[in-house]
Parts: structure tokens; sequence; C-alpha cells
């Protein structure tokens, strides 16, 4: 059954939230959902490049109190 994790990468600078994503998305199973935590501005831009570019599912990108919530689907 997929899971659903946080990955609390907050008060991190780039490349930061992205690597903790990274390092989280290589432990994680087909189907797992994994919410970035992020205040990083550049992570709202980053982050989706990313997905995108190695072919996992954005779930969603919003911005909440300063605090970008970035939910990802790994896919393979």
């Amino acid at each position: 059954m997929p899971e659903e994790k946080i990955v609390d990468a907050r008060n991190t600078f780039c490349p930061g939230p992205l690597m903790e994503l990274i390092s989280f998305m290589k432990r994680a199973g087909v189907g797992d959902q994994l919410e970035l935590l992020s205040t990083d501005e550049g992570s709202a831009n980053d982050v989706p490049e990313w997905i995108s570019k190695v072919g996992h599912e954005l779930v969603s990108n919003e911005k909440i109190d300063d605090i970008w919530h970035i939910k990802v689907r790994k896919i393979k």
C-alpha cells in the first residue's frame, strides 16, 4: 500500500530542499507520495522541473503561510 511521507526542508537553501527530496525518493516505493515543505522560493520552480525531467508526478504545488507544500508521487 502506498505511503505518504513529509520531507521537512524548511529553513534550508538551494539546492538543499531538492537534495532532501531526491534522497527520500530513492528510498520511497512506487506509488508513494512525498510532501516537500520548503521555505526556499527556488523550490517552487526547481522541484517541478526535476520531477518532470525524471518522470514522476507533480500532485500539487502551493504556498501556504510562506511555506511551499510540493506533493510528488513516485511513478517508477
